[in-house]
């Protein structure tokens, strides 16, 4: 990769949702927001077992779409609370497209586009 960047991604997300960031002309310029994703989560369930299957169900297809905003990552930083974000890179290490994507991860408390913009920045300079 002389003398071009790599295809960086920021995310932070929680149990709930997720802001993903890239940059603006795809391997170089500003980060921008390229979207974002929302777990809806599950309704009640009498059953523990079936209840388990529906989040896990869940949570794959939360994954999901956060790594469809992500095209061709190379590098991706992940931040957030809780595990959520130890998760997600083990998603991403289990997926053939993303399989060989550098993966770092920071724990951080919720933050605007802003902050988020700003912090993505400083992790890959």
């Amino acid at each position: 990769m002389s003398g071009k960047n790599s295809k960086q991604f920021g995310v932070w997300l929680d149990s709930g949702q997720a802001t993903v960031v890239g940059r603006k002309d795809v391997d170089s310029g500003a980060f921008v927001v390229v979207g974002q994703a929302k777990n809806e989560g599950q309704g009640s369930n009498s059953n523990e077992n079936t209840a388990h299957h529906a989040e896990q169900s869940l949570q794959v297809k939360f994954f999901k779409e956060i790594s469809a905003l992500m095209t061709n990552a190379e590098e991706v930083h992940v931040t957030g609370t809780g595990i959520t974000q130890e998760q997600f890179i083990h998603f991403l290490a289990d997926t053939a497209q993303f399989k060989n994507t550098q993966a770092k991860e920071s724990t951080s408390n919720h933050m605007s586009d802003e902050k988020l913009l700003q912090y993505i920045t400083e992790q890959f300079n």
